[in-house]
C-alpha cells in the first residue's frame, strides 16, 4: 500500500506563512512514492490549495460539520471543504473529543457527511493514559471503531485511513514504541481488513519516522508538532 504522510497543522499558521511554507516544501521534497497531505486550518485552505497546483502534495481540512447547511454558526459543510480544494479531512481527533465533547456517534455522522460528497477520511482512534495502564486499549480501540464506522459500506473503506494515535503521546514527546504501535495497528488490522491503510500519529519526529515506518502494518504517520518545522517535516517525508 502506497505509504501516507499526513501533517496536522491544529490551531497554526496564518495564510501567508502556509504559503511560505508550502513554497518551501515544494522545493525540498525528494521524488517520492508517499502521499503526502497537508491538514491545514480552514483558514489556510484557499492558499494552500493555490500553492499545491500541479504537485502531488494533497489537501486537507482538520475538521468538518455533518450538516450541508443552515443555522449553524461557525460551522463548515463537507460541499464548503470540496469547493475549496480539499481531498481530505481529519474526523475524530483526540483533541476535537477532548475539548469539544465529540462522541464517536458525532464522528460516525461526519464520516458519512464527508463521504457522501467525496472527501476521504483520516479517522483518528486511541486510548488515554489510563485506559493503557488498565490494559483496556484494544477493546477501547475495537469499540472506536466499531461505532465510528457503523453503517459505512465495506466498499468505501478504500477512502478512509485510519490513524492510531495513543493519546498519551499526542504533544508529549513520549512515542509508542515501535514495537507497541505495530502491536496495536495489527489488532486494527484484524478488525478493519488488509486493504485498509493505518497510520501512526503521536510525537512523530525524524528520530523516530525510520523504526516506526520499518513495521510491517504501519502505512505512514500523522504528524503534529513536527509538521510545523520545514526542516523537520523535509526530513520526514524524504525518510
Amino acid at each position: 500500500m502506497k505509504p501516507v504522510i499526513a501533517a496536522n497543522w491544529k490551531m497554526n499558521k496564518t495564510s501567508g506563512r502556509a504559503a511560505g511554507f508550502v513554497e518551501s516544501l515544494k522545493k525540498r521534497i525528494k521524488k517520492t512514492d508517499k502521499d503526502i497531505i497537508l491538514c491545514v486550518p480552514f483558514t489556510d485552505l484557499s492558499a494552500v490549495a493555490d500553492k499545491i497546483k500541479k504537485t502531488k502534495i494533497r489537501l486537507g481540512a482538520e475538521n468538518v460539520f455533518y450538516g450541508e447547511k443552515g443555522a449553524f454558526t461557525g460551522e463548515i459543510s463537507p460541499s464548503m471543504l470540496k469547493s475549496s480544494g480539499c481531498e481530505y479531512v481529519i474526523i475524530g481527533h483526540s483533541e476535537r473529543r477532548k475539548y469539544f465533547n465529540e462522541t464517536d456517534r458525532i464522528v460516525n455522522k461526519k464520516i458519512k457527511a464527508s463521504l457522501k460528497h467525496g472527501l476521504k477520511i483520516i479517522l483518528c482512534i486511541g486510548e488515554n493514559l489510563s485506559q493503557r495502564r488498565k490494559k483496556q486499549e484494544k477493546k477501547i480501540v475495537w469499540k472506536q471503531l466499531r461505532m465510528c464506522l457503523k453503517g459505512i459500506p465495506s466498499a468505501l473503506m478504500k477512502h478512509i485511513i485510519i490513524a492510531y494515535e495513543p493519546v498519551w503521546a499526542i504533544g508529549t514527546g513520549h512515542t509508542a514504541a515501535p514495537e507497541q504501535a505495530e502491536e496495536m495497528h495489527k489488532h486494527i488490522r484484524s478488525i478493519a481488513g488488509n486493504k485498509t491503510r493505518i497510520i501512526y500519529g503521536g510525537s512523530v519526529t525524524p528520530k523516530n519516522i525510520r523504526s516506526l515506518m520499518k513495521q510491517k502494518d504501519i502505512n505512514g504517520v500523522l504528524v503534529g508538532g513536527a509538521s510545523l518545522s520545514i526542516e523537520k517535516f523535509v526530513k520526514i517525508v524524504n525518510c
